[in-house]
């Protein structure tokens, strides 16, 4: 497994090393040691797996301390654009985004820590997504950015995504008060 980072701080893309042969494939996906040789301490306490067909985004959701979550994002089959945002105000990237695709291919992950909002779009029919997550959900903790922000320029290659009630009226970032 190779851990990569990015140029957002402490925000990761984790190739894992696929064994494959004629029965099929087989990839560690989590090693607690590896990841924390490289500075992620994450302590998994909740898995989450979605269905979504093509165009559906979801996000850019969070949530706030102290049930912040960091997340271990994959898809397992299909494929999807995956965002991050930083949210953390003593970070140097405050308010940057990295986006990446994940797909059952490449088999990429993306470790995002606590204090990050994430959202992704799926690029295929019956997607499914998978996260491992630091911290439990908590509704009352929960909160969402506004997808299409301009202020953030996200290129999420759509126009006119499948979004939830919750993602149409999200935040705008500039009017957003971090608590992280």
């Amino acid at each position: 497994m190779e851990i990569i980072g990015t140029p957002i701080n402490d925000l990761f893309v984790i190739q894992p090393k696929l064994f494959e042969d004629e029965r099929g494939y087989f990839y560690e996906s989590y090693s607690k040691a590896l990841f924390e040789k490289n500075g992620i301490i994450a302590d998994f306490v909740q898995d989450n797996q979605s269905l979504s067909q093509k165009g559906v985004l979801r996000g850019l959701h969070f949530q706030n301390p102290p049930f912040a979550q960091g997340k271990l994002v994959r898809a397992i089959k299909g494929a999807i654009l995956d965002v991050a945002l930083d949210l953390r105000k003593n970070s140097d990237t405050y308010g940057q985004h990295f986006d990446i695709e994940l797909n059952e291919t490449n088999k990429t992950m993306l470790w995002i820590p606590p204090g990050f909002a994430h959202g992704f779009l799926t690029l295929e029919n019956n997607t499914i997504f998978s996260y491992k997550c630091t911290n439990v959900y908590n509704k009352a903790s929960e909160d969402c950015i506004l997808w299409n922000d301009s202020t953030l320029s996200i290129n999420w290659k759509i126009n006119d995504p499948i979004l939830s009630e919750k993602d149409k009226i999200g935040k705008l970032f500039n009017s957003f008060n971090s608590q992280f």
